[in-house]
């Protein structure tokens, strides 16, 4: 398989897992990764959502492991996931999301088989 293909499959999985996360909650980069089958590929992840052209795509959704917002403090694009995040009902405070509103990528599998 040549680079190009792989890529692609690699860029659907990632958007199909971030698509995933329910409104109200979010996800870490690692989560993600591993959820779309490209385990360790944290970068990988952002760099998908950062070159992503889907206005669809629910980036604002996927954070760092600890709860930081993707983009760095202080900034419009921090501003505006914390605005779209507070849209959906997740509170963010100096930043940072609790843990409370994350799911794992095996939460993602039982919320997407549930039922």
């Amino acid at each position: 398989m040549s680079a190009e293909p792989a890529r692609d499959i690699a860029r659907a999985a990632i958007k199909a897992a971030v698509r995933a996360i329910p409104v109200g909650r979010v996800s870490s980069y690692g989560a993600i990764a591993q959820r779309a089958g490209w385990p360790g590929r944290a970068r990988l992840v952002g760099h998908v959502l950062r070159t992503s052209e889907d206005a669809d795509l629910p980036w604002q959704r996927v954070l760092h492991a600890d709860g930081r917002l993707a983009a760095p403090p202080g900034t419009a694009l921090a501003r505006r996931q914390a605005r779209r995040l507070a849209a959906e009902g997740v509170t963010v405070r100096r930043g940072r999301v609790a843990a409370e509103y994350f799911v794992g990528a095996g939460d993602l599998d039982a919320l997407l088989w549930r039922g």
